[in-house]
């Protein structure tokens, strides 16, 4: 930065190129095309832009990042009718339009990104019509962090994967089967140990093998205590019918001990 005999300040190109992040072959070419032309030179005739320069550069670099073909820029800018603000209020309105454009991108790209890592080829909508209001997509990502290290979650994520909404309509429908017969059996009153309790554990346990990943009747005990110490789960079976999550919780108990 340098100050002239006339108490200007001016910057060389150099200087405006750090400042700006516009490299010097750009602001040699804006010279060369009449977009950008310094204001003064030195005594050695080099490229000197003052405070006003530096202004008009700042427009030419919002309505290039806003995509403006140059010869569109200049015509912008040597509007005798358009004033600084007037430029500014211009830029921030194709800014704000721009927003709201990549608002929309970013929300498909997250949904995208929500089935693709899930595995879950469905949209929100879809997962809330075949499973419930009750289901929660932060409830996918709590799984993640619980169980993404585990062989159990790889297993999932790769058959999930490939599912068509078909496949989670058919999954639905035969866990919605277990269900019923678990409901059943508690309200023939059954004990959660007899052969009808047992056996619905039993398929309820290869239905998680089949669809989602291998579980041994040890690690079904073990998820059956998440149905009567997490609340989520025990609302899903108690809406079911009163007492079905402690019902269901020992009948798998139950089963894993049979085996």
């Amino acid at each position: 930065m340098t100050e002239t005999a006339q108490g200007t300040t001016t910057w060389t190109v150099g200087q405006v190129a750090e400042r700006s992040g516009v490299t010097v072959r750009t602001l040699h070419h804006y010279d060369e095309i009449g977009l950008l032309r310094p204001s003064r030179r030195s005594a050695s005739g080099y490229r000197l832009y003052t405070d006003e320069d530096l202004v008009r550069l700042q427009h030419v670099v919002v309505y290039r990042r806003l995509g403006f073909a140059l010869e569109e820029v200049a015509v912008l800018l040597d509007d005798p009718g358009a004033d600084v603000a007037a430029h500014l209020r211009r830029q921030r309105a194709a800014v704000m339009s721009r927003l709201d454009e990549l608002g929309e991108l970013v929300t498909a790209i997250d949904r995208a990104l929500e089935a693709e890592v899930s595995g879950m080829q469905l949209t929100p909508e879809e997962q809330r019509e075949l499973f419930g209001e009750d289901f929660k997509e932060e409830y996918q990502e709590e799984a993640r962090e619980r169980w993404g290290d585990t062989e159990a979650w790889r297993q999932s994520q790769e058959r999930t994967s490939r599912y068509t909404k078909a496949d989670w309509q058919a999954i639905k429908a035969e866990a919605d089967g277990i269900n019923a017969r678990f409901v059943e059996a508690l309200q023939a009153g059954e004990p959660a140990d007899s052969p009808s309790a047992m056996d619905a554990a039993e398929d309820h346990r290869r239905h998680i093998t089949r669809w989602f990943y291998d579980c041994p009747a040890e690690m079904h005990a073990n998820i059956s205590e998440m149905y009567v110490s997490d609340p989520r789960f025990t609302k899903t079976y108690e809406d079911m019918a009163p007492g079905l999550a402690q019902y269901v919780h020992d009948a798998v108990h139950a089963n894993a001990a049979r085996s």
